[in-house]
């Protein structure tokens, strides 16, 4: 069982016994364009997310020249052009974060997004973001971690390429460098992910570790593991989408497509209705099958009045109305008051 602890974010409360908060993951889907950013914007909202976010990056300060792509990179945009002139393609300008800013709070969604360089984190805390995302890739570069840290902001960093020390000496980064506030999310940093490499109960090992809010961010294809991740427990979920798979970029094809995320949102809503308080207790939807299936005390013959109750004389048969079986004791040894009918339920006012 996974003990979660509550934070607030905005003005949603993350952690247990709160909705999970479901991050529609726009990155760097929009190509540079702001227009299909927008339509990212509009796209998550419609689905039903919780909140959108983006990157926010100056290249120059993440990739160096000779940084060479990623396999998953070459496979979705070639091998023509460098990491550092791909990503430079991906930028949005500080104009262009201000108008995703005021669209979101026009489609009422909360709008995030994960800084990459000292830079772009200052950029997002005068732009008034109420939380930082951190990327698997950032876990080692501490000085980072505190600088985002000092802005005593929550702060949801991602796990991916991390052992458990990594993780507890970043935690430990962020907490003295004033970070009260924290969401740790599982990850498996492969694009996409295969199922086999997922390991979901990292996020119990965590979580009992670290006692905060611990969440998934989901690389695969397809929706089972992220469903999955909100039945064991997991207060936050994250998933790349997209409004094509078809377009030209890194991460459109390990990605959803808008109708796929409004289906996955709405699983996981089923999903955590189901999970409950973990108190075992028969529920008002249940009283009718209950009486149906359940049994009663009833006469096996008819049974005159002043007869004493033995137990050749009882069966126990539906409706479930009666005297339960379970108290077949109370039963036996009692006289009859009055002549009760064969196949009828006994009554406790039928005996004295």
């Amino acid at each position: 069982m996974l003990r979660l602890d509550t934070i607030r974010l905005g003005s949603r409360k993350v952690g247990r016994g709160s909705p999970v908060l479901f991050i529609a993951e726009a990155g760097v889907n929009h190509n540079g364009d702001l227009g299909r950013a927008l339509q990212l914007v509009d796209a998550a909202a419609e689905a039903g997310a919780d909140a959108v976010k983006f990157q926010t990056f100056r290249a120059e300060e993440v990739v160096s020249f000779a940084a060479p792509k990623a396999k998953y990179q070459i496979g979705a945009t070639g091998d023509q052009e460098s990491q550092l002139e791909m990503i430079k393609r991906l930028e949005l300008s500080a104009e262009d974060h201000r108008k995703l800013i005021d669209h979101c709070r026009t489609r009422g969604i909360l709008f995030l997004s994960t800084p990459f360089d000292f830079e772009s984190a200052d950029l997002l805390e005068t732009l008034g973001v109420p939380a930082y995302k951190i990327a698997s890739g950032e876990i080692t570069n501490w000085l980072f971690l505190e600088h985002v840290a000092s802005k005593k902001k929550p702060i949801i960093i991602s796990t991916g390429m991390s052992n458990q020390p990594e993780v507890e000496r970043a935690v430990s980064v962020l907490r003295q460098a004033g970070c009260s506030d924290l969401v740790i999310l599982h990850c498996t940093s492969s694009y996409p992910a295969p199922p086999e490499t997922v390991n979901l109960r990292a996020m119990q090992s965590m979580a009992d570790a670290f006692h905060v809010p611990v969440g998934f961010s989901d690389h695969t294809q397809g929706m089972e593991a992220a469903l999955a991740a909100v039945a064991l427990g997991a207060c936050v979920i994250e998933k790349h989408f997209t409004l094509d798979r078809s377009l030209p970029g890194p991460d459109h094809q390990a990605s959803l497509e808008p109708a796929e995320l409004g289906t996955l949102i709405r699983g996981i809503r089923v999903v955590e209705s189901t999970l409950g308080d973990g108190l075992k207790r028969a529920t008002s939807a249940e009283q009718d099958v209950k009486d149906v299936a359940r049994r009663s005390i009833v006469a096996r013959k008819a049974i005159e009045s002043g007869t004493l109750i033995t137990q050749d004389l009882l069966a126990f048969k539906r409706p479930g109305t009666g005297i339960p079986p379970s108290e077949y004791k109370k039963v036996v040894g009692r006289k009859a008051t009055r002549t009760i009918a064969s196949d009828t339920l006994i009554k406790f006012e039928d005996l004295a």
